[in-house]
């Protein structure tokens, strides 16, 4: 029988999980640095800037009253449905390469859900002030907790998790039906030329995956604090 010593076989599962849990996140984080740093040095044959590309898709769909502007950062994009704005950061903005206009394409494709009121989105729009709300109170209650001893912490981290995790699986159908809505319009409006439909797909695909990476580790964080609870009530 083997001897684990002071490491039991739940602390050293919860060391596997953290290990698990980091190498994904870290892993996707790699692969959406490294797809983007190759197309944001691939100029799209048709010479368009993401924001000329956002532009064309929002008139074409009737979204005339939906602003294009510039923000700091990189890979700062994103739509703000309150403002109806979209934010597109400089290299995206400027760019005239195919991540510019596949980022600002899949933008534009949370702006078509937004208009045509796409299920989870508005699932998601409902959870956010919901999950910062939890966030919050969460958070204070963990500062209380750690006087209170380690398995309030544990409990009150679970809770948030699943908040976390909640939300995670709603956004997940909104992150890819936004790069699937992005594609077609890239086509549809010749935006990019057909042998760069592939290279488009790989840097949206690339970014959707930072999602699930997202909801994986999150499973693995649920599992290895539910494993420490079972610990310190067996002890």
């Amino acid at each position: 029988m083997l001897n684990y010593g002071l490491w039991g076989y739940e602390t050293i599962i919860t060391v596997i999980l953290s290990v698990i849990a980091l190498v994904i996140t870290l892993g996707a984080q790699f692969n959406i640095s490294a797809t983007y740093g190759k197309y944001k040095k691939k100029n799209n044959k048709k010479g368009y800037t993401g924001q000329e590309a956002a532009r064309k898709i929002l008139d074409e769909n009737g979204l005339e009253d939906i602003y294009v502007v510039e923000v700091k950062g990189e890979l700062t994009d994103h739509y703000d449905p309150s403002r109806k704005v979209i934010r597109l950061s400089s290299d995206i903005f400027h760019g005239t390469t195919i991540a510019a206009v596949s980022v600002a394409a899949h933008e534009c494709g949370h702006t078509i859900q937004d208009k045509v009121g796409y299920t989870f989105m508005r699932i998601r729009s409902f959870l956010v002030p919901v999950v910062n709300i939890i966030s919050y109170l969460g958070y204070f209650a963990l500062i209380v907790s750690i006087f209170a001893g380690i398995t309030g912490y544990i409990k009150i981290s679970i809770f948030i998790l699943i908040a976390t995790l909640v939300f995670q699986l709603v956004t997940l159908p909104v992150e890819f039906d936004a790069s699937k809505r992005a594609l077609v319009e890239l086509e549809k409006l010749g935006l990019i030329e057909t042998d760069e439909v592939s290279h488009s797909k790989k840097m949206l695909g690339a970014a959707a995956l930072t999602y699930v990476a997202g909801l994986a580790s999150t499973v693995l964080n649920i599992l290895r604090l539910l494993l420490m609870l079972r610990s310190r009530d067996d002890n």
